[in-house]
């Protein structure tokens, strides 16, 4: 039986989280079916331009890895969808979601290797050998920056502002009590109480 208590901050039960992380990844999964879906229909269409029978072995296994890098991206960016069509009303959206997650980590991953290839294959046709393994670094270490260094980042200074704030605020230390100082009495001198007999009223 499912639980249908509030479990979260925003008061919602395990369903009603599921169903907004499940809506949050489809949101991230359109903006990156866009992109491959832009390098997919790039690739198909070098094949049959003038100049690609002049590429040479590199340049040609450059391409077919970049492709089918291409397709494992779009294939795995569109595993949820499939997913969730064939586990639909069957009380199993909390586990789309953890599978449909790690599907959408590593499409990102694959969809990396085939910038870098791309970027690769078209400098190195343009400029040259060295030319194109310089641009298909730097978009490796661009990507891998934006991508997998950046989110652990903000993810480090969230978690180290929540420690300060966690924190009890220390309460200000008590002032010193300050010390009475006891003056010593002065010592009666030896006619004084004979005087203050002589002084009282009889």
């Amino acid at each position: 039986m499912a639980d249908h208590r509030p479990c979260t901050a925003r008061n919602e039960t395990p369903l009603e989280r599921a169903d907004r992380n499940f809506g949050e990844l489809l949101q991230e999964l359109r903006v990156t079916q866009t992109g491959v879906q832009i390098l997919f229909a790039f690739l198909l269409t070098l094949a049959f331009t003038q100049r690609f029978p002049t590429l040479d072995s590199f340049q040609r296994a450059t391409y077919v890895t970049t492709l089918l890098l291409a397709v494992l991206a779009a294939a795995l960016f569109t595993a949820p969808a499939a997913l969730h069509r064939s586990l639909f009303q069957r009380g199993a959206k909390a586990r789309i979601v953890q599978v449909s997650s790690r599907l959408a980590t590593v499409g990102m991953g694959v969809l990396v290797l085939a910038f870098t290839g791309s970027v690769l294959l078209v400098v190195d046709v343009t400029t040259g050998r060295a030319g194109g393994v310089a641009a298909g670094a730097a978009t490796l270490l661009v990507c891998l920056g934006l991508w997998w260094l950046l989110p652990r980042l903000v993810r480090r200074a969230g978690l180290a502002e929540e420690r300060r704030t966690a924190q009890p605020q220390s309460a200000p230390a008590p002032a010193p009590a300050k010390r009475e100082v006891v003056r010593p009495r002065a010592a009666a001198r030896p006619g004084a109480s004979h005087r203050d007999l002589s002084t009282r009223p009889r």
